[in-house]
């Protein structure tokens, strides 16, 4: 969509980044360090430094003491960690459990380890877990369980209790668990993100994966990180030695000193995202489409079905070309087939952006 999007002009709402910089502190701090010379190999699982950051945000923000030597991977962008993760627990048919519409690089994972995924559709319209069918689903070959929250691309997320009732139905079991939180710090309407790692029954059994990309403005940066217990993080980085090894050397240094410094960027993320939220859906006010607001990472679901009968493949397209704004259906997250009427938006965009594409939007009449 993003090439089609540059094709037709359009202004891209499509894929997940931001067009606007990272902040110029965080730039400085960068070419300070390759100035400094910080340019070599840097430790296997991660620069110390930015462990020491990493845990000391997550003993800040869930009460959860982690070792940055024993716990603590960066790896090179999110992704990366979630396929590590993935590699290093399952074995050829072992079952991998997703919620759809889920992030694509899930299965194509579990698909390289011989796996096999089972997907299970959250329940409209709030995107929450069908817990009686998650309970018919997990058997004896199942081996890991994958959640993401805040959720892409619903925004959806999940609560204290939601966290609660997964424990009581993992426990007595041996099932792992893959925690997406890369928009941890993008939720909303005074509502607390609610992390795998707050929950010490659910910590023991799960692999956490965050993403300074998402956080910092930088995606073009590809630096994330897990969090897991130790004998988990031995066989994370197993697989990780041979999949990037290491990542960008002077990027890590920055963005731990910058984390030291500036712990109230990522504080206030969520006010920062939910004023943009807020603008883009009230321009949205005087569309045929009807947006519930969003309430977690950057991205908003429309529903079209008052405009057009198009399948939301088709529509995306029809919004890029004759409206000019790029858009993601979403059915490409889900394994079924899905007759929803839905559309994903970016809002990581300046406020001008997200006001003109909402004027394009909003001229839209039954097509």
């Amino acid at each position: 969509m993003s090439k089609l999007a540059a094709e037709q002009q359009a202004i891209n709402l499509s894929q997940g980044f931001p067009d606007f910089d990272v902040p110029a502190a965080l730039a400085d701090m960068l070419s300070s360090y390759v100035h400094k010379g910080h340019n070599q190999y840097p430790p296997m699982m991660g620069v110390a430094y930015l462990r020491e950051q990493i845990a000391v945000k997550t003993q800040s923000l869930y009460a959860a003491i982690v070792d940055p030597d024993t716990e603590v991977t960066v790896t090179s962008g999110a992704t990366e960690a979630l396929l590590v993760a993935i590699q290093a627990m399952v074995h050829p048919l072992d079952e991998v459990i997703v919620f759809d519409p889920a992030y694509d690089s899930y299965e194509p994972a579990v698909a390289l380890c011989q796996g096999v995924t089972r997907h299970i559709p959250l329940l409209g319209p709030e995107f929450s877990i069908d817990w009686q069918r998650l309970k018919d689903t997990i058997n004896a070959r199942t081996r890991l369980l994958i959640i993401n929250s805040p959720h892409n691309p619903t925004g959806a997320v999940l609560s204290a209790a939601d966290l609660e009732q997964l424990a009581t139905l993992l426990r007595d079991t041996d099932i792992y668990l893959l925690s997406d939180e890369v928009y941890e710090h993008m939720v909303f309407d005074g509502v607390a993100h609610h992390s795998v790692l707050s929950h010490p029954e659910l910590r023991e059994r799960a692999f956490v994966v965050s993403s300074f990309g998402k956080t910092y403005h930088a995606t073009g940066w590809k630096v994330g990180y897990c969090i897991a217990p130790p004998d988990m993080t031995t066989e994370f980085r197993k697989i990780h030695q041979f999949v990037t090894f290491t990542t960008h050397t002077p990027t890590q240094w920055a963005l731990a000193e910058f984390m030291e410094k500036h712990p109230e960027h990522y504080l206030g993320l969520g006010a920062f995202y939910q004023t943009k939220r807020d603008l883009f859906v009230r321009h949205m006010a005087s569309s045929a489409f009807k947006c519930i607001p969003s309430p977690g990472t950057y991205f908003q679901l429309a529903d079209y079905s008052a405009i057009s009968d198009m399948p939301d493949t088709e529509f995306a397209i029809y919004l890029t070309t004759v409206c000019k704004v790029a858009a993601i259906p979403v059915s490409v997250f889900n394994a079924a087939p899905s007759e929803a009427r839905l559309v994903r938006f970016c809002f990581a965009k300046q406020d001008d952006t997200l006001a003109l594409a909402a004027e394009r939007l909003s001229q839209l009449s039954k097509v």
